[in-house]
């Protein structure tokens, strides 16, 4: 009969500690100034299509 080797599950340590909201805090002007921009474009393009629809 074969002997079982009892191991023993050793607890996982954190690599890095958990970041606090202090620590993280990003800056996001620069993209919502661009989704903006991407907007504006959009719109533009879809108004420019709708007057040619009608020109055309």
């Amino acid at each position: 009969m074969v002997k079982k080797n009892n191991r023993r599950a050793g607890k996982a340590k954190p690599s890095h500690r958990a970041r606090t909201a202090e620590e993280f805090n990003p800056d996001y002007t620069e993209i919502k100034n661009d989704l903006k921009r991407i907007g504006l474009l959009a719109g533009m393009f879809l108004a420019i299509l709708i007057a040619l629809s009608f020109v055309l």
